[in-house]
């Protein structure tokens, strides 16, 4: 099969799961009236409760299952997902767009130095296996794994804002805030470290760096130690193939072995992991955003739990859901990218 037409099949399949999530999502609605499930596209408390009951016949809310869903899904496609009462009675999927730049500009900056550096300690431990530098490597990948997050979190917000004060939490200074939110200031992407040097104030770009470093440095502590066990298990794994003996016999290179053989094929179980924790990052990482107030999607997703704001918390999960599919959908391609033998049926 060529790699056209195992995209193509890929795609075709992720149609059927994404609908899966929808039809999931619809059916944990199924668990609330159509009164409680009306409130959810009104603003604030209505005085007159004929607009209750307004609503339930403008959106179908207690029309057939079948009725139900279409007109739902139909909602949703045009961006309709209630109003998200947690975030100040504004639309859910504009308070999602509000909270994604914010968690795209810490996964920019997080996932680089996870999978390098993940990759690069789990080949150099696997390589030097039983050595001391093998033993290191182990020794931290364990317990950074083991670290609680939020722990680890008031931990360096304890040394490096408490004690020493280089950096604060939040995405930005006050003074930043204030210019970042000026009409003088355009906000192409949202993005603090990018939108600083589209509008000719490095000194915005810095500022968000230094808000931004203790929460990357957190994540990586604690997601750096999965890929490392992964690689060096897959290396290992590798070395001690044939093919790899076989290329040893004939002269090549140690660096040559491992660099053109063996991390090639011990990348696929990595690909996978990466694919997920990608993910992880995109729809928000909770603990992390909470304990550093960066306010992103995890944030929002966690202030609307916490004030049982159903209709942003289902408006969370599908975002989650589409996330995923969509990771598993590149996952899958960059599968049969680096292994060809994957697209063969």
């Amino acid at each position: 099969m060529g790699m056209k037409a195992y995209i193509v099949r890929r795609v075709l399949l992720f149609i059927p799961t994404l609908l899966g999530v929808t039809l999931l999502i619809f059916a944990i609605l199924q668990f609330f009236t159509p009164e409680e499930r009306a409130s959810a596209y009104i603003r604030g408390t209505p005085k007159n409760p004929d607009v209750i009951y307004r609503v339930i016949e403008k959106y179908h809310l207690d029309a057939p299952l079948h009725i139900q869903y279409y007109f739902w899904i139909t909602r949703v496609l045009s961006g309709d997902l209630g109003i998200a009462k947690s975030a100040g009675n504004i639309p859910v999927s504009v308070a999602l767009l509000k909270g994604i730049p914010a968690t795209f500009e810490l996964v920019i900056f997080s996932i680089p130095s996870i999978i390098f550096l993940g990759i690069y300690l789990g080949i150099k431990s696997a390589v030097n296996r039983d050595k001391a530098s093998d033993h290191i490597i182990r020794i931290f990948s364990i317990i950074g794994w083991s670290l609680p997050t939020f722990w680890s979190a008031l931990i360096l917000i304890s040394i490096f804002y408490g004690g020493l004060g280089w950096v604060s939490a939040g995405r930005l200074s006050n003074e930043a805030y204030g210019v970042v939110t000026s009409p003088n200031f355009i906000r192409y992407t949202r993005i603090n470290t990018i939108d600083g040097i589209l509008n000719g104030q490095l000194w915005i770009t810095i500022d968000a760096l230094k808000h931004i470093v203790l929460p990357v440095i957190n994540l990586t502590i604690i997601s750096v130690a999965l890929i490392v066990r992964v690689m060096r298990s897959s290396m290992l794994e590798e070395l001690s193939k044939g093919y790899i003996l076989t290329a040893k016999a004939k002269g090549l290179s140690n660096d040559v072995v491992i660099n053109k053989h063996a991390k090639r094929n011990a990348l696929i179980p990595v690909v996978t992991i990466s694919g997920v924790l990608t993910a992880g990052l995109l729809t928000g990482v909770v603990i992390t955003e909470t304990v550093f107030n960066y306010k992103g999607i995890g944030y929002f997703a966690a202030h609307a739990a916490l004030q049982m704001d159903i209709p942003s918390v289902l408006g969370f999960a599908l975002f989650v859901g589409l996330v995923y599919s969509v990771a598993n959908l590149i996952v899958d391609i960059t599968y049969a990218y680096i292994d060809p033998r994957i697209r063969v049926e």
